[in-house]
């Protein structure tokens, strides 16, 4: 089996990623329904980060009313053609200190983040989109979760669990993600986690929603699905930036 860089991976997969994906149709679609209802209003400028191809982003244009979408897609074979009225931008997450402009909602969906390798980066990741948001928007986030008992079985996340009392570390996440005929790093989040990540980048979260990752359903519980984040910036961050 193939063991590859998230990118190469992408690149690998894209062939397949059509049928990849109608394998979790259900929570893909709740998702962007879920984001679709607590979209900001009056929202224009859109920012999808891992978009692949643009086609999940464009649905959620066009049901917002968003004027410019904007997709950040590193791989090659995952972007496809080029889409009239959108830009795309090959570049990495990593590399968003670049860019300066204003979106009015961010998106980075189906665990991306935890594709972006090491934490350091994952958290640089998260202080750009803290940047890069308006005052008034959001940042739409869903994560795999480490104690998803309802997909990894109750022994193992019983483990993770025990494991990540007893030797806490941040790298307790860490996993390698099996995509066909490929391996490639990952990384699967705890709730703790992800929101200490959100506040040292100046976000705060506003909602977490939890979404069973075969059936699509919503769930009361956390160790029934996968974590969906709504985020907006913190007093902290607006302050910085109104003083800017």
């Amino acid at each position: 089996m193939l063991k590859l860089d998230p990118i190469a991976a992408y690149d690998y997969i894209a062939p397949q990623f059509a049928r990849l994906s109608a394998f979790r149709r259900a929570y893909l679609d709740q998702v962007e329904q879920q984001i679709i209802a607590a979209f900001p209003n009056n929202a224009r400028a859109l920012l999808d980060v891992g978009a692949g191809d643009g086609s999940r982003s464009q649905r959620i244009a066009q049901a917002c009313g968003i004027s410019r979408l904007v997709l950040v897609e590193p791989s090659a074979a995952m972007r496809g053609p080029s889409i009239p009225g959108v830009e795309t931008w090959s570049m990495r997450a990593e590399d968003l200190g670049e860019i300066d402009s204003q979106f009015d909602a961010i998106t980075c969906l189906w665990n991306v983040l935890g594709h972006i390798d090491p934490a350091a980066a994952r958290a640089g990741v998260l202080r750009q989109f803290a940047r890069l948001l308006s005052r008034e928007g959001l940042v739409f986030i869903d994560v795999n979760h480490r104690y998803n008992a309802a997909e990894y079985g109750v022994v193992p996340t019983v483990l993770r669990a025990l494991r990540d009392r007893i030797r806490p570390d941040e790298r307790n996440g860490d996993v390698e993600a099996v995509w066909d005929q490929c391996v490639t790093k990952g990384h699967v989040f705890t709730d703790r986690e992800f929101r200490a990540f959100a506040q040292d980048a100046g976000l705060e979260v506003r909602k977490r929603i939890v979404i069973h990752y075969r059936t699509g359903q919503l769930q009361r519980r956390s160790y029934c699905g996968n974590l969906l984040y709504v985020l907006g910036t913190s007093a902290r961050q607006t302050s910085r930036i109104s003083s800017s």
